[in-house]
C-alpha cells in the first residue's frame, strides 16, 4: 500500500519533516517514491509547503494519508 506520510530530517531536538509518498512497509526515513512538500514546526507560525496537485494525484491513484499529513493538507489549502 502506498502512503503519504512524514519523514524526519534535521538534527537532535531540531526536527524538520518532508512530506513523502512511500510504500507503507518501508521504514520512516528510508527510500521514498516522491517528496511532495515539507513541514517545519519550529518556525512561528509553523511552515507548511505542499504540492497539492501532486498530493491529489497520489490520493486519486489510491495512496492513503497519515492523520498528521491530512491536518497539514488542510492548513496548506487555507494558505494557498
Amino acid at each position: 500500500m502506498v502512503k503519504i506520510r512524514l519523514a524526519r530530517f534535521g538534527r537532535k531536538k531540531r526536527p524538520f519533516y518532508r512530506i513523502v509518498v512511500t510504500d507503507s512497509k518501508k521504514r520512516r526515513d528510508s527510500g521514498w517514491i516522491e517528496s511532495v512538500g515539507y513541514y517545519n514546526p519550529l518556525t512561528e507560525p509553523a511552515t507548511v509547503k505542499m504540492d497539492l496537485e501532486r498530493v491529489n494525484y497520489w490520493i486519486g491513484v489510491g495512496a492513503k494519508m497519515s492523520e498528521r499529513v491530512a491536518k497539514l493538507k488542510k492548513i496548506a489549502e487555507e494558505n494557498a
